[in-house]
């Protein structure tokens, strides 16, 4: 008997939201069910694990359930004319000076002034998940002055993150920790967290529910995660 290991995870939504798709999607082999708590409501993810539990119990199939967290929002301001192209070897710049609504094909704006901070030198930047890189070749007290290694389009508002990790944004913001509960009481069976931390975070979750005995395991999902501590959060 050949043991499948790979585990397929699907993220439903509401192109996926019916019994009939969600019954195809079981059959099909799926193994993991994806809540993304960055969109809807708490009564809608409720209604969706309940969908998934009751289609799954008739095929007697487990499918285990995510509750992907939001996680803190670092993002560039805005464009003048929202969006622009860049390509490589440009020169191009983050300042916290700079207006948040006038951005331009040479700088814009940042939302997360802390960036200038938490960037040095020879720091590659990811932006809108890691389809334009850049460099930072010099930093002063309010800007990042970069070049692009991997161009393409940027518009308004996309992600903004530092390759490696290491910004110190809250691993969880007030949004979070609400989740975090809703999960508790929903009885999920893991967590996706954007950006892991170090130890004392981990005791953030159980500070945040409301019965930490039946909290979820955790599943970092970050490209760039700090680094992680040697003991994990009971799962029981």
């Amino acid at each position: 008997m050949t043991i499948r290991r790979t585990k397929i995870v699907a993220t439903l939504g509401p192109a996926s939201n019916s019994p009939e798709v969600i019954e195809q999607l079981i059959l099909a082999g799926l193994d993991v069910a994806r809540l993304n708590f960055s969109h809807g409501t708490p009564d809608e993810h409720k209604a969706r694990a309940r969908l998934i539990r009751d289609i799954a119990a008739r095929h007697n199939r487990h499918v285990a359930l995510l509750g992907d967290l939001q996680g803190p929002k670092i993002r560039i301001a805005k464009f003048t004319n929202k969006r622009i192209e860049l390509k490589v070897g440009d020169r191009f710049t983050f300042s916290t000076a700079h207006p948040l609504t006038a951005g331009t094909q040479e700088i814009v704006g940042i939302d997360y002034p802390d960036l200038v901070k938490d960037c040095g030198v020879g720091d590659e930047l990811l932006l809108d998940d890691g389809r334009v890189v850049m460099r930072v070749e010099t930093a002063t007290a309010d800007s990042l002055h970069c070049v692009v290694l991997i161009g393409g389009p940027l518009s308004d508002h996309k992600g903004i993150n530092r390759k490696g990790g290491g910004l110190t944004a809250p691993a969880l913001t007030e949004k979070d920790k609400a989740d975090i509960k809703l999960a508790a009481e929903m009885d999920l069976d893991y967590l996706a967290v954007s950006f892991p931390v170090m130890h004392p975070t981990w005791n953030m979750p159980a500070a945040c529910a409301t019965k930490p005995a039946v909290l979820p395991g955790w599943w970092p999902r970050s490209s760039a995660p700090k680094p992680w501590p040697t003991t994990r959060p009971s799962t029981a």
